[in-house]
């Protein structure tokens, strides 16, 4: 007996046991080592074995319990939180279940329990996003042997004889991990057993289980498989990759990987506080604007102080920076006046303005209001009016040249006419440059009675006719 029990210890040894614990692709491999109980009594049979799941939890009834290492083994993680595996184990049966009528457990003679199961077993941990804990559910099958005894004969009572028999398994159990590697596990399987000599019964597991087997190439405590840049020791928080300048920004996302910066700036920093990153700052250690790639601009004309030539004056980027000239005043630049050096109007491109059509139309209107008396050349204190509003449309035409016309009646002689318009143009001329219309600019000429504008024959048409014309000169 002692030298079965020793050859069944040693295949324990070399056995596998299948274990549903934190087993993933990090550590695929998994060792288990522990103590068993086999119960034959809630299984659904006849007395001295009762109901299924009857008193399931009845430890000191109906467990039987050999006090040492009883299993081990080893499983494979598969994929997708499935794993596979063998378990071995040793017990040694003393109760077969109860006596009805008295409650009394009943007892055997020490009836060795062997036991070799293969099982697919599936973690919930994952799905219900649990850490430490770990409920999981196994389906399997395997073989076992029991040593004959009064209750499972099957060759005239013979003690030595063992009878084997396959089994179909189910499993539930939990586990608590403390680490990765290290975590404590139970669980409870229902042996069916197909044979009739077989015995159905509940085998429950406790025990210790190793996890093994994963890669961490750079050392950074993250195994390969989940590790995104395995040559290159990193951070957790990053899936193994590093974060050189520790500024919370994986590398292969930091553009500045070697400076701590800032996320906004993708890693990278911000020297001179203003708003723009060191990699696209090419004023780095002054503060400046967006728009100049964090260049200054003191006089914000658009053109960084680097490249503008009037760095404290507004200018324009097209003159290097520098406002453009205005040389004759007349508002309109240089680059724009079609008449630099003399002043202008906006409205004609910086040139002088012309009199149009309808300025001479008003020139004529108001000049042909100022009449005359018969005979002489003084201006009437009635025309002062018409003459100020003259002076001031010549005045709007600095560069115009205008000529002053006279004008008489048909009364007296020709040659008197022709002195006398003279003089009344000339009348005119006078008080337009007395008022400041410049002298160059104007002269007179008188046409007698040659070009009247009406019929002499009448007293009205006479002094329509005795009149002044103020005309563009040619």
């Amino acid at each position: 007996m002692k030298n079965f029990k020793s050859i069944a210890l040693t295949f324990m040894l070399v056995a596998f046991v299948v274990s549903v614990d934190a087993q993933t692709d990090d550590n695929p491999w998994q060792i288990s080592l522990g103590v068993n109980a086999v119960d034959v009594y809630p299984v659904g049979e006849p007395s001295p074995q009762g109901e299924l799941f009857d008193e399931f939890f009845n430890v000191t009834g109906h467990w039987s319990i050999y006090p040492s290492l009883t299993s081990f083994g080893v499983s494979r993680y598969l994929n997708d939180n499935f794993s596979f595996g063998v378990t071995g184990s040793f017990n040694v049966i003393e109760k077969w279940g109860s006596d009805y009528a008295t409650n009394e457990t009943v007892k055997v003679d020490e009836l060795n329990y062997y036991a070799l199961d293969g099982i697919v077993k599936y973690s919930f941990s994952e799905l219900l996003s649990l850490d430490k804990l770990e409920p999981f559910v196994g389906l399997g099958g395997g073989y076992a042997w029991i040593q004959e005894g009064p209750y499972n004969s099957n060759s005239g009572g013979d003690s030595d004889a063992n009878i084997g028999f396959a089994t179909v398994n189910g499993t539930v159990g939990v586990s608590y991990w403390f680490s990765d590697n290290i975590g404590l596990t139970y669980q409870s399987s229902y042996k069916h057993a197909f044979q009739d000599e077989g015995t159905t019964h509940f085998q429950h597991t406790f025990g210790l289980a190793l996890n093994f087997g994963g890669t961490d190439t750079d050392g950074d405590g993250i195994y390969d498989k989940k590790d995104v840049c395995p040559e290159v020791p990193g951070l957790e928080e990053f899936n193994g990759c590093p974060d050189t300048d520790g500024d919370g920004i994986q590398d292969s996302e930091d553009t500045c990987p070697d400076v701590a910066g800032l996320a906004e700036f993708n890693g990278c920093a911000d020297t001179d506080g203003d708003g723009v990153s060191d990699d696209k700052d090419d004023c780095p250690n002054e503060a400046g604007i967006a728009a100049l790639n964090g260049c200054p601009d003191t006089d914000n004309d658009g053109v960084a102080n680097a490249q503008d030539q009037c760095p404290t004056e507004a200018g324009d980027a097209a003159n290097g920076g520098c406002p453009w000239p205005d040389t004759d005043g007349d508002s309109v630049l240089d680059k724009d006046d079609k008449c630099p050096n003399e002043a202008g109007t906006v409205a004609n491109n910086g040139c002088p303005e012309v009199p149009n059509e309808e300025v001479q139309a008003k020139l004529t209107s108001y000049a042909r209001t100022i009449n005359f008396d018969s005979g002489k050349s003084d201006i009437q204190e009635a025309a002062n009016e018409t003459l100020q509003a003259i002076v001031a449309i010549l005045k709007e035409f600095p560069k115009a040249n205008f000529v002053v016309e006279g004008h008489t009646d048909s009364t007296a002689s020709e040659k008197f006419n022709q002195k006398l318009s003279e003089a009344r143009a000339q009348k005119v001329v006078d008080y337009l440059t007395s008022n400041g219309v410049d002298a160059s600019r104007l002269t007179s000429v008188g046409f007698g009675e040659t070009a009247p504008i009406t019929s002499n024959d009448t007293k009205e048409g006479r002094t329509t006719n005795r009149r002044v014309e103020v005309k563009l000169a040619n």
